[in-house]
């Protein structure tokens, strides 16, 4: 799996998008995406700054939600997603996730 095209995916997810008003971070095994809700359009980049809320998930279980072949509400019951900060900003970014 690869940082680059988890990052990739994001930026096709949510770099267009202009409603997060948040910054949200995904800690993952091989690096950090961090999407700056707050710039018009959002910015996602691969720096390790301070975040709304963060989401620490693999590089793989991240693919598979984004592709909607992980339930994330499992995925947090199962600990394979944890999530650090703001729980809303975290139901936000998933309604955006899922579609192939």
């Amino acid at each position: 799996m690869s940082l680059q095209l988890l990052t990739d995916r994001i930026k096709g997810i949510l770099g267009e998008r202009d409603d997060l008003d948040a910054t949200l971070k995904f800690k993952t095994d091989e690096g950090m995406v961090f999407v700056d809700g707050k710039a018009q359009p959002h910015v996602i980049s691969n720096e390790n700054a301070a975040a709304d809320c963060t989401l620490e998930v693999s590089v793989k279980n991240a693919l598979k939600l984004l592709d909607g072949d992980l339930n994330p509400m499992m995925a947090l019951m199962s600990g394979k997603l944890k999530i650090d900060g703001d729980m809303a900003v975290a139901m936000q970014v998933a309604q955006q996730f899922g579609g192939k």
